[in-house]
């Protein structure tokens, strides 16, 4: 079987996001100084994104009996990763215990797989998967998403 050439305009949007990616991979951003991995996009999400990531973890929230609002989820990415899913932190205290936090939500491996939530990816980088694992250890720890106004 012989495969066919990808499109061109789908070869050229592979280059530009490769691109984009290894020039990003070096930056530090925001607060928590995130820096993502060189095979990672260091690019924020469009508001568009986080907006259809934080409604459609929502609705897996709200089927699961999860609290949190919307302003809640959005503040605390905000906050934690600036809206770049691949965010990784290499210089806290989780970091130097190796680890670290990731994702949209900041979240440690040992966490995320304690409070994954069923139905979602097991990737912690996967947005739904990391919002939705990070607002139901909220919720056990603080009594929702919306109760956290700094790191957690």
């Amino acid at each position: 079987m012989q495969l066919s050439p990808l499109p061109r305009r789908t070869t050229a949007k592979i280059a530009r996001r490769l691109a984009a990616g290894i020039a990003a991979a070096t930056v530090v951003t925001g607060a928590t100084s995130a820096v993502a991995p060189a095979e990672a996009s260091a690019a924020p999400a469009s508001a568009q994104r986080i907006d259809g990531w934080i409604k459609h973890s929502l609705m897996v929230m709200k089927a699961k009996g999860i609290p949190g609002s919307y302003h809640g989820i959005h503040r605390n990415l905000m906050r934690e990763s600036s809206g770049d899913l691949h965010a990784i932190n290499l210089w806290d205290s989780n970091a130097k215990k190796g680890i670290p936090s990731k994702g949209l939500m900041q979240v440690i491996e040992p966490t995320f797989r304690t409070y994954h939530v069923e139905g979602t990816s097991w990737d912690i980088y996967d947005p739904i998967a990391n919002i939705t694992a990070a607002c139901n250890y909220a919720a056990k720890r603080y009594g929702s998403i919306d109760n956290v106004n700094g790191p957690y």
